[in-house]
């Protein structure tokens, strides 16, 4: 059975915007935080430091954390180290730009979610689509207590029960209100061209988005795509 498992150091891959963001939020809500980027740690230090965070190697993100955020651009995804990532509990808020990540097929194909991607190529690990439909400045400004009218939500999508649950706690922990949207392929409502992408609403609004999905423009398109693949 699923046991709860509690995040208390959260590493974080990336050092742009989002993972500035997540990093401070993290330590704001009091939990140690680790962020890498691809090259020398020294060169983001001061920033993280600023927000509370320690600039980290990837190999020491990915070993003294209870949870590792993606939160860099989907189209590199190949370039994770999967061996190092298996058995940990990785939070994808990547999405599929083509101004940055290139035309590409593979990332925008309907018939798969973009974390089922992520997933495949880190076989092993326990990912969980999470702090990727809203933007990083509404993020960074709509944090809130728990309890607080108006909080905003963030939507998981996971197929590990006990795994929802502990990314649920860190989403609560950040300041936001947990909305499970389902397994891991239901991630697909909350990318580009989804209306829970870029949401910036409360849990009832966000719950009638993700409930609408499949009779909305973009849910036809990739319910047709799913029922053509099926039938081949």
């Amino acid at each position: 059975m699923d046991t709860p498992r509690t995040i208390q150091t959260l590493g974080i891959l990336g050092a742009g915007r989002l993972g500035t963001v997540l990093a401070r939020l993290a330590s704001d809500a009091g939990l140690r935080v680790l962020v890498a980027r691809s090259g020398a740690p020294a060169v983001i230090a001061p920033a993280m430091a600023a927000v509370g965070a320690t600039a980290a190697d990837t190999a020491t993100v990915v070993s003294e954390s209870d949870a590792v955020v993606l939160a860099l651009p989907l189209g590199r995804y190949r370039m994770l180290p999967a061996d190092a990532l298996r058995g940990s509990l990785v939070i994808d808020a990547m999405n599929y730009w083509w101004a940055s990540d290139g035309i590409r097929d593979d990332l925008s194909d309907p018939r798969t979610s973009t974390s089922e991607l992520v997933q495949a190529h880190l076989d092993g690990a326990r990912v969980v689509k999470a702090l990727s439909h809203m933007g990083y400045q509404d993020l960074e400004d709509e944090a809130r207590p728990a309890g607080s009218p108006g909080r905003k939500a963030i939507a998981i999508a996971g197929d590990s029960a006990a795994d929802v649950d502990a990314i649920s706690a860190l989403v609560d922990l950040l300041g936001f209100d947990p909305v499970h949207a389902g397994p891991l392929a239901t991630g697909i409502m909350l990318e580009p061209g989804a209306e829970a992408f870029g949401a910036d609403v409360d849990a009832e609004r966000l719950r009638e988005m993700l409930d609408g999905f499949w009779t909305s423009q973009r849910g036809i398109i990739v319910a047709r795509a799913r029922e053509g693949a099926a039938s081949r």
